[in-house]
C-alpha cells in the first residue's frame, strides 16, 4: 500500500502538472486520495494547486469530517465523497478545468462520439453531468448518475472529473479527456469527423480485456436506446458511444460537421440520417417560410 508521505508527494506533483498545463487557474481544482479504508487525503481550499507542499494536505473521514491538517479541505469535498461512496474501487479523484474540454462542457457537447480508438479502449465515452452549483449538495447528485459507469466525465459549465486506482492514473485520464477534446475540436473546425463504425467499436471493446483494462461498465450495445438512457434519472449502467452503422466494408464513416454560419436551409440539407440539428426560433421560422414559399 502507498505510504501517506508518498500520497502527499503524488498529490503535490499532480497539482503542479495541472497548473503547468493550464488545467487550473488561481486556486481552481482539487485532488484527493484514499488513505486507508476510512480516511481521505485531500487538497486544501484557497491554495493554488501549482504551489502546494505536502504538509498542506487535509485528512478527513468518509463523511467529510476533518481529522488532521491546519487548513480546511476543498470546498468541492462533497463531490469527491460521492465518488468514493459510489465507487469502492476508486483510490483517487481529480477535478480541474482543462480549457478545451470545459469548452465542450459549456457548449453542452459530450465527448461520446467514436473518434479515437485509444479513448474507446480506456475511457469509453465522456458524458456531461447536469449543471449543479459548485460546492453544494447538487453537485454530487449530478455526478451520481454517471460515476458508476464512467471513470471520467464533464461537468456542465464547470470542468472535468476523473477517478483512478491512484493519483497519477486519475490525472492521466484528465490528460486524455483534454487531448481528445483538442483533436475533436480541430476535426470539427476542419469540417468533419470520420467516426468509427459500430462494429469497430464492438471490436475495440473486446480488446479491453487483452489490454488489461478494467472498464467500470461495458459500451451500450443498442444505440436505439440512447435517448432513454440519457434522459432518465437512473444511474447509467453502460457507456454511451455514438457510432454509426457501417457498410460492412469500411471501418470509418464520414460524418460532416455543418458550419453554424450557413443558412438553416443549407444546414438541414447537408444532414443525412439521424444527425442532430439545433435551430434558434428565428432559424426555425425561416425554414417554415421557405417551405411555404416552395408550396406556392
Amino acid at each position: 500500500m502507498t505510504t501517506e508521505s508518498q500520497l502527499r508527494a503524488d498529490i503535490v506533483e499532480v497539482g503542479r502538472r495541472m497548473y503547468a498545463r493550464g488545467y487550473t487557474a488561481s486556486n481552481d481544482g482539487n485532488i484527493s486520495a484514499r488513505l486507508g479504508d476510512d480516511r481521505l487525503l485531500m487538497t486544501p481550499r484557497s491554495v493554488c494547486k501549482g504551489f502546494m507542499t505536502p504538509d498542506m494536505m487535509c485528512v478527513t473521514d468518509l463523511n467529510g469530517k476533518k481529522l488532521q491538517g491546519d487548513r480546511d479541505p476543498s470546498s468541492e469535498m462533497l463531490m469527491h465523497l460521492e465518488v468514493y461512496r459510489q465507487r469502492p474501487d476508486a483510490r483517487a479523484v481529480c477535478h480541474a478545468h482543462p480549457p478545451i474540454a470545459t469548452g465542450f462542457a459549456v457548449a453542452g457537447i459530450p465527448l461520446d462520439r467514436a473518434v479515437l480508438a485509444e479513448v474507446l479502449t480506456t475511457l469509453g465515452s465522456i458524458p456531461i453531468a447536469e449543471y449543479a452549483t459548485p460546492s453544494t449538495s447538487e453537485l454530487p447528485e449530478a455526478v451520481r448518475k454517471y460515476v458508476k459507469a464512467h471513470d471520467g466525465m464533464l461537468l456542465a459549465n464547470h470542468g472535468a472529473l476523473t477517478l483512478g486506482t491512484d493519483v497519477l492514473s486519475a490525472y492521466y485520464k484528465l490528460e486524455t479527456i483534454e487531448h481528445f477534446a483538442k483533436i475533436s475540436l480541430v476535426a470539427r473546425m476542419l469540417g468533419r469527423e470520420n467516426l468509427l463504425a459500430r462494429d469497430e467499436v464492438d471490436r475495440l471493446q473486446g480488446l479491453r480485456t487483452s489490454y488489461g483494462i478494467k472498464a467500470p461498465a461495458p459500451i451500450c450495445p443498442d444505440p436505439t436506446v440512447l435517448g432513454d438512457l440519457l434522459s432518465g434519472p437512473d444511474q447509467m449502467t453502460c457507456q454511451v458511444v455514438r457510432a454509426p452503422e457501417g457498410d460492412g466494408r469500411s471501418r470509418l464513416v464520414a460524418d460532416p460537421i455543418v458550419p453554424v454560419q450557413t443558412s438553416p436551409v443549407a444546414r438541414a440539407a447537408a444532414l443525412d440520417g439521424d444527425e442532430e440539428i439545433r435551430l434558434t426560433y428565428r432559424e426555425l421560422s425561416a425554414l417554415i417560410e421557405d417551405a411555404i414559399r416552395s408550396l406556392r
